[in-house]
């Protein structure tokens, strides 16, 4: 026998000299950072297996202490450290014994228990914990482990299903206590109530009145910006818990407010649900969704003291799910005004905005087919006549209401501007209060603590700097927006409503404001454009069941599009037979109403010389296609070819003057001078970067 085994304490008969010759690893772990503090002993006790590692024969270098685990639950394996290290320091042949104080510290799930004693009945590694120490290789043992792996992951259930049944029961009574949003505290009693700063209240109801006047999140937050308006929050955590602070507005915290039904004083439970497949290891609070008020756990209505009523609510929520893509979306500042609205009616879907001319142009499209099949573009059509159609439909329908308007207009810019005025006034009202607290610190200082003094001197001089700095920027806004409105004030607003036209079309009226009002009034427009025609019939769905139907006369792009192409063409002719000349040929289609395609109501002579000419009863006119050129000069087609670019792109440049150029007028052409610097430069311009410049947004007709 060894010296080195006569010297060991007595030993488990399980245990040979190669596991000695193997550390002995003990896994030290609690289940949330909470047991770690309140729950000591028990962290004391899983420490202490050093000491009967110890017992058993293992020397002091030989124990692997692996702790990364304290704090990290054990029903899964994934963000565990620390048993991924314990696992592969046994794949590695490295440990010879697990020291645990029971097995439930080692895993909460047969997955992850049954793994591990693979491995180690594998690479012959012993578990040991206060009631033995098991063999996996043996039989007997791997049966007994196998059934304390399986108590403690059913004991992991149990606990969890009694703890959430019990605050399933607290919530459905409504005690169960939750951290509130802002707006609310909470009381020592447990009871939630309204924030006592009568200026945070103003903020929240500010919010709630602006989203149900503007509609969109962003509308909101840029309202708060523009008037240096900042949300009430209370600290929850560190040193200053409980205090009210100011902070800047955010999207995030806009859309959790308006989303929230505590607002309308419901109580919820149940409410942020978690996604397993989107959870992230290592990450407790990933996965979280936001369920709808209906699919909560728990709804109890007017439990909680309410901002806006249920309706409003209810009315805040079916906006913002029209603001997304799925729905309506949000209003956007393009010229578009039906953005949104169209419904094509051939296949049933929603046709989409497209803007060409970088910018310029609109057209709206059935694509669809197209994008999601490769197919082809089911309808299209210019959108500005489409645009101006709906628009007087739009302010037909509001002229009887011209009165009504022009009242409600005037009453909710006064009070808008008596909110903003409250809002200032509770602002010098908090700074005034903090000048004076200021100043009784200062006071009631012993003149002696010079240190204490100088630094309470300081804050009060701040305090005083920022009232007079909040006295001038209210200064400032009171000359811009007097609390009530003038007289020309109220004679130009029930001017403008009773000229809804004008105001219409006026340049203050955005695109977007023109987007506000149709939504408000049209629930879509279905558009069918017949064939490749100029007709197409509409049906406007009116808010509240409405429908107009009508059709009207859309720009095409060719002649031949028209319905009545064939009989304008023999009209055409027939004038001709009858010895008119084109000018006069013109003037009587006019007269008849004839329209062309596009581009102009009315028929010139040359147009009509294209309809003679389709015909053969007149000859095209033709040109001399050669030109007499000088030295350093070239044709559109020959210098396109030299510079190596499109031929519309060089004459584009002509047009734009940055070209030198001449016409001539035996042939028709543009004849260029461009000596050798000269296509030097073009080719430089040619290959420089090009910047394109938004459109500013222009009313539609």
């Amino acid at each position: 026998m060894s010296t080195t085994a006569l010297l060991r304490p007595l030993a488990h008969h399980k245990i040979h000299g190669a596991h000695y010759d193997r550390l002995a690893a003990v896994y030290v772990r609690q289940s949330t950072p909470q047991q770690m503090i309140r729950h000591q002993e028990s962290t004391r006790l899983q420490y202490g297996l050093v000491e009967r590692a110890l017992a058993l024969g293992w020397a002091k270098p030989q124990v692997l202490v692996i702790d990364e685990d304290l704090g990290k639950s054990a029903d899964s394996v994934a963000g565990r450290s620390g048993f991924q290290r314990l696992v592969a320091e046994v794949s590695l042949a490295h440990v010879g014994i697990i020291f645990g104080l029971e097995m439930s510290r080692l895993a909460r799930s047969n997955r992850d228990w049954h793994h591990l004693l693979e491995v180690c009945a594998l690479f012959g590694t012993l578990i040991g914990d206060m009631d033995g120490i098991y063999d996996p290789t043996d039989y007997n043992d791997r049966l007994l482990l196998g059934l304390k792996g399986a108590m403690s992951e059913a004991e992991l259930h149990v606990l969890k299903q009694r703890m959430m049944a019990g605050k399933r029961a607290k919530a459905a009574r409504g005690a169960l206590g939750m951290p509130v949003p802002m707006g609310y505290v909470r009381r020592p009693s447990g009871e939630v109530a309204k924030e006592p700063d009568e200026q945070a209240q103003a903020v929240i109801e500010l919010i709630f009145d602006q989203f149900a006047r503007v509609g969109t999140i962003h509308a909101v937050l840029r309202y708060l910006v523009q008037h240096q308006i900042r949300v009430p929050q209370r600290v929850r955590v560190g040193p200053n818990k409980g205090e009210l602070v100011w902070r800047r507005p955010n999207r995030t915290t806009l859309s959790n407010l308006l989303h929230h039904p505590i607002y309308a004083g419901a109580y919820t439970y149940g409410r942020r649900p978690t996604d397993a497949k989107r959870k992230q290891p290592g990450r407790p609070s990933t996965g979280r969704l936001v369920a709808k008020p209906e699919d909560c756990q728990v709804l109890l209505p007017d439990r909680i003291p309410a901002y806006i009523s249920w309706e409003q609510f209810e009315r805040n929520r079916r906006q913002l799910e029209a603001n997304t893509q799925a729905g309506l979306g949000v209003i956007r500042y393009g010229p578009s005004l039906l953005s949104g609205l169209v419904v094509c009616g051939r296949c049933g879907l929603r046709m989409a905005s497209a803007y060409n001319n970088n910018g310029a142009g609109l057209r709206y499209s059935c694509d669809r087919e197209m994008v999601d099949y490769g197919g082809a573009i089911c309808q299209s059509l210019t959108g500005a006549p489409l645009d101006a159609w709906i628009s007087a439909l739009v302010l037909e329908a509001l002229e009887p209401a011209a009165l009504e308007v022009s009242l409600e207009v005037a009453a909710d810019v006064e009070a808008q501007r008596q909110r903003l005025h409250q809002h200032w006034a509770k602002r010098l009202e908090r700074a005034g209060y903090e000048v004076d607290r200021a100043a009784r610190q200062y006071h009631a200082v012993e003149p002696e603590n010079r240190l204490v003094a100088r630094t309470l001197e300081r804050q009060w001089e701040e305090a005083l700097a920022s009232e007079e700095q909040l006295k001038a920027d209210y200064r400032r806004f009171l000359a811009s927006q007097p609390i009530t409105l003038s007289a020309s004030e109220r004679e130009a607003i029930r001017r403008l409503a009773n000229d809804l036209p004008a105001l219409w079309h006026a340049e203050t009226t955005t695109a977007a404001d023109r987007q506000a009002i149709i939504r408000q009034l049209v629930e879509r427009v279905v558009v069918t454009v017949q064939g490749e025609s100029e007709h197409v019939d509409l049906e406007v769905h009116w808010i509240g069941g409405h429908r107009t139907q009508t059709r009207r006369r859309r720009p095409v792009a060719r002649l031949d599009q028209l319905s009545y192409y064939p009989a304008l063409l023999a009209r055409a002719a027939a004038l001709h037979q009858q010895g008119l000349r084109r000018g006069a040929i013109a003037e009587v289609l006019n007269a008849e109403g004839w329209r062309p395609a596009k581009r102009r109501q009315t028929f010139t002579a040359d147009m009509v010389r294209s309809l003679l000419v389709r015909q053969g009863l007149s000859a095209s006119k033709v040109r001399p296609r050669s030109v007499t050129r000088e030295a350093d000069e070239w044709t559109l087609p020959a210098l396109a070819y030299t510079l190596e670019m499109p031929h519309p792109t060089l004459y584009a440049w002509l047009r734009k003057g940055h070209l030198r150029a001449r016409h001539d007028q035996r042939s028709g052409q543009w004849v260029i001078r461009a000596n050798a610097s000269e296509l030097q430069r073009l080719r430089a311009l040619r290959q420089a970067p090009r910047t394109w410049k938004r459109p500013a947004s222009r009313a539609s007709s």
